[in-house]
């Protein structure tokens, strides 16, 4: 399973109900979609996003996961996909599209040739201590 790829290379464990739960959420809520590629009749790669409001824009899509297998990286797989979201977002009126990526990641200079980089943006995560966990991020 790709997912699982993906969480194995950014070192995340997540439970089988996590897996579940997120494969549910695809189906029966219409913010949250997933693609997936495939080459060869093999399924290769996925994204996942999430449209939502946004304070100063028309609507915003937040490029939560995208992940292509080793095997089939630097064939244009994780450009297509980034190209299919950015249109799938305009034609749902989410035109802003963006995503988060570490600093070191091989993926960046693909996300700098399609993507604007805003340097010095830094970003935060917070959860209050002590709150109870509800599975989800």
């Amino acid at each position: 399973m790709l997912a699982r790829g993906k969480d194995s290379h950014f070192d995340v464990s997540r439970s089988d109900d996590a897996y579940e739960r997120t494969w549910r959420r695809l189906f029966d809520d219409e913010r949250i979609r997933g693609i997936g590629a495939r080459l060869d009749a093999e399924l290769v790669g996925f994204a996942h996003y999430v449209f939502h409001a946004s304070v100063w824009y028309a609507g915003k899509c937040y490029l939560a996961d995208l992940f292509v297998d080793a095997g089939a990286r630097r064939r244009g797989v994780a450009r297509a996909m980034i190209e299919w979201v950015a249109r799938d977002a305009e034609e749902q009126g989410y035109p802003g599209l963006y995503w988060n990526t570490l600093e070191d990641a091989p993926a960046r200079a693909l996300y700098d040739q399609v993507g604007k980089l805003h340097p010095g943006l830094i970003h935060y995560g917070y959860r209050r201590e002590g709150r109870p966990s509800t599975g989800r991020p």
